[in-house]
């Protein structure tokens, strides 16, 4: 028998008539009001509780991103002004109101935010940015909103499936790299998630069981097994209800447990969009008339522009590539965070440190606590992370330069703790960090080894 390759052209073929299929506009009109009534509610939670001031005005200091160090903080009351710009154009956004300015200005204040500090890298952030971008290239105004109310031209039951399809690609790959990344000796084997519970053992009725390794262990290896096997599986339409009802327990969970925001309500309203793309209009049928049938599809599709199948491409490809990059570094990824950011990497971690940095300049020393410099949130972060460890050695030596010293040094003698280890030295030193190279795509060599690769047993614990 002879089995014969499709050719490529047919390939393509195939992909842009399965993507161009018109599907209901529902699924991405409700997720488009859900991001936007949470990002609504996000905006005063940080109104709320003083966060602008706290993280953007207070800070003298800010740990910006390769390529973005332009990006500044506005004076205040800008800033604060700025800030009520992303909440009204959440809302405009939300109800679908200049649909195409809104969802860019939102999409534009929330990522000038998102890169003022490194310090206040949040992956959820990241996911929103993520899906704003997203969000600005689909029609998702063409029903559910006052766009399609005032201008009855733009009005549209249907969608090409493809924006159905990038939303679900997106979940996907996030979920699935959640899940990966979890596959570490210290989760398999319950830490930190063991330091975390245990530690709110006394708040819930059922916090007993959270001194039982077992219960522990069992709640990790749950946790990979919903992200990499579970993502798939709101793919099949056999499983996908079951799964999400799983992923709404599970999130749910995590609201109750950790401090994450939004994340958790993020999450739930973008799997979604597993279900029918016109599952919205399913459910009011239902309810009206006990009958769930799907809406009929037009006859004939749109066909997308090659152009959009070459942009789904390369955000797919880009989008699994910056988990993987970690892999490019000869180093342990929990300890020195090569390659942590943009990896879904959430929640895996228990880092704490303390030190200080001694700057060396003509002849002279001074001994500088973090906090002299940075609040202490900012001290905090900073500490764990060798990047940030950097770009502060070279702070302080700009500042020295700029009141006239030469050749300034900086060293930094810092002790960290990973998910329950003894603490142990960070970076070397003996190393001038501020002299010192920074590899984008290899270990840094002023990075200490972790000397104990595995966690052991905690104390304490039931078994």
């Amino acid at each position: 028998m002879t089995i014969r390759a499709t050719p490529p052209s047919k390939l393509l073929a195939r992909a842009t008539m399965a993507l161009s299929t018109p599907v209901s506009g529902l699924s991405v009109a409700v997720f488009r009001i859900a991001l936007g009534a949470l990002l609504m509610w996000d905006c005063w939670r940080f109104i709320r509780y003083d966060r602008i001031w706290r993280y953007w005005v207070a800070p003298e200091f800010h740990f910006t991103y390769p390529g973005f160090g332009w990006v500044a903080p506005l004076p205040e009351p800008w800033i604060q002004l700025a800030w009520l710009l992303v909440g009204l154009s959440a809302f405009f956004v939300m109800i679908g109101l200049f649909y195409r300015v809104s969802i860019v200005v939102l999409t534009v204040t929330f990522s000038y935010f998102f890169l003022l500090d490194k310090a206040e890298y949040l992956n959820h952030f990241y996911l929103v940015i993520l899906f704003l971008i997203l969000m600005c290239f689909l029609p998702a105004h063409r029903t559910l909103s006052l766009d399609a109310w005032l201008r009855p031209s733009i009005r549209a039951p249907h969608i090409p499936y493809a924006a159905v399809f990038i939303l679900r690609m997106q979940m996907e790959i996030m979920l699935i790299f959640a899940g990966l990344v979890k596959l570490t000796p210290d989760w398999l084997a319950g830490e930190p998630l063991g330091l975390w519970l245990r530690a709110q053992a006394d708040d819930f009725a059922f916090g007993f069981l959270f001194h039982y390794d077992w219960i522990i262990i069992a709640g990790a290896w749950s946790t990979i097994g919903l992200h990499v096997l579970g993502a798939p599986l709101l793919l099949w339409r056999r499983t996908r209800i079951t799964v999400s009802a799983i992923y709404c327990v599970f999130h749910s969970l995590n609201a109750i447990f950790f401090n994450i925001g939004i994340f958790p309500w993020v999450t739930i309203a973008a799997t979604t969009i597993f279900f029918a793309p016109d599952w919205p209009g399913r459910i009011i049928t239902t309810l009206r008339t006990s009958d769930a049938r799907a809406a009929p599809m037009p006859g004939s599709a749109t066909k997308i522009p090659r152009v959009a199948l070459i942009g789904l491409a390369a955000w797919i490809a880009l989008q699994i590539a910056l988990p993987l990059r970690a892999a490019a570094f000869d180093s342990e990824v929990r300890w020195s965070g090569d390659g942590h950011r943009f990896s879904w990497r959430m929640r895996i971690y228990d880092r704490s440190a303390e030190g200080a940095f001694i700057v060396e300049a003509d002849g002279q020393e001074w001994t500088v606590v973090p906090t002299d410099y940075l609040t202490p949130r900012q001290a905090s972060k900073m500490l764990v992370r060798s990047d940030m460890v950097h770009q502060f050695a070279n702070h302080l030596a700009d500042t020295w330069r700029t009141v006239g010293y030469r050749d300034v040094s900086v060293y930094a003698e810092i002790e960290k703790s990973l998910n329950g280890r003894s603490p142990q030295l960070f970076v070397d030193p003996e190393v001038d960090i501020a002299n010192a190279e920074l590899s984008s795509f290899a270990k840094d060599t002023w990075v200490m080894p972790l000397l104990d690769p595995i966690q052991g047993a905690g104390e304490n614990r039931m078994r």
